[in-house]
């Protein structure tokens, strides 16, 4: 067989496969329609029993139940950022979602927030975490996103705090890989004076800007898409921010992935009044103090270890009003209401001085 019969094969073999593929396209779209349609008549039926649009629990067992049944070649990453895309546009039709995070637009909080409810929302930017507490607590928006936890930095401490005051409960979590980049009008230090970022990134870079920036002065702002807004408004001010803050912004990348540690991410909280029922894959989160008494810590947490429930994070903040000398910020796998978990909580709470869940939500894969 010649080249030219050769080529004309190969072509021909080629349109066969896209003729093939459009044929799928056409499919998908009449099934995806489909399933639109069927969301459309569950939203009819929450409306008439009050049922709440977003059910994070009903969410996080769809994706898992696909992911299951993935063989591939798909990716599971790649599935599962599909279908959050699917779920979310099939969640608007029955309505949008408010969700405040910290803003402007272009922080790795609207990132966690996207990331975990998809597109189909309307975000609410908020100045600072209090912020997006307030109008979470207030209705001006439905659900929160709020960072609590960087693997440099270690918790938020602010939005520990702010979780003893509200009433708001968490009703998921989204884990974010942290790539810090220098933003500026141009693509090097030259003429830089101040680099602008949260506190936490600050911190988290702090070794590169040892290195390399030791004479510029760092200014601590509420968010590292505000420090973009400043650099892209003055050509002598650098920040720290993503990729998304510099196509946002206009800006240049002057020094990519400047984060002290490569691995760096930061886990985020999902906020509302939502209350979870179980979905077979959770995690409960507690704050707890102890009467001052020697062993108090020790008796308090005993009863998880001997009802078999695993303690996945403990944290401990300065109490800043009452008796106790500190609150402790407690993760455990398994829901509240679950059958071995429910009666060591219930132990927990009498040998605690103050106990408040503030949480049990699906836990990551």
């Amino acid at each position: 067989m010649g080249q030219d019969g050769g080529t004309q094969d190969g072509a021909a073999a080629l349109d066969a496969l896209r003729q093939a593929i459009d044929a799928i396209d056409d499919e998908i779209v009449a099934r995806l329609n489909r399933r639109a349609a069927l969301a459309r008549e569950v939203g009819e039926l929450k409306r008439k029993t009050d049922a709440p649009v977003y059910r994070p629990e009903r969410e996080a067992q769809i994706i898992d139940r696909l992911r299951a049944k993935n063989a591939g070649p798909l990716s599971i990453a790649a599935l599962s950022a599909i279908y959050l895309e699917v779920i979310s546009a099939c969640r608007e039709i029955e309505r949008r979602l408010r969700v405040a995070f910290l803003g402007p637009e272009g922080t790795f909080s609207e990132l966690a927030m996207y990331r975990h409810f998809g597109h189909g929302i309307d975000p609410v930017p908020c100045q600072t975490i209090d912020e997006v507490f307030r109008a979470t607590e207030s209705g001006a928006a439905d659900f929160g996103v709020v960072p609590t936890e960087n693997s440099t930095e270690g918790a938020v401490s602010r939005s520990l705090d702010l979780f003893l005051q509200t009433p708001l409960k968490i009703s998921g979590e989204v884990l974010v890989a942290v790539r810090h980049n220098l933003l500026a009008q141009g693509n090097s230090l030259e003429g830089i004076q101040r680099v602008c970022a949260h506190p936490q990134a600050l911190a988290q870079c702090n070794a590169w800007l040892e290195r390399h920036a030791h004479g510029l002065e760092r200014v601590a702002v509420a968010s590292n898409a505000e420090g973009a807004q400043l650099a892209a408004a003055d050509p002598s001010t650098a920040a720290i921010a993503g990729e998304a803050a510099a196509v946002h912004y206009g800006l240049q990348v002057a020094a990519a992935g400047i984060q002290d540690d490569p691995a760096n991410r930061t886990r985020f909280s999902i906020i509302g009044r939502h209350e979870c029922t179980p979905s077979g894959r959770d995690q409960s989160s507690l704050i707890l103090a102890v009467q001052d008494r020697p062993g108090a810590m020790h008796s308090l947490i005993e009863p998880l270890a001997r009802h078999g429930v695993s303690m996945k994070r403990l944290e401990s903040r300065p109490a800043r009003q009452g008796r106790w000398e500190y609150y402790f910020y407690i993760d455990i796998a398994g829901h509240q209401h679950d059958p071995d978990v429910a009666p060591a909580l219930a132990e927990l709470q009498r040998n605690a001085a103050f106990y408040k869940v503030i949480g049990s939500y699906p836990r990551l894969p």
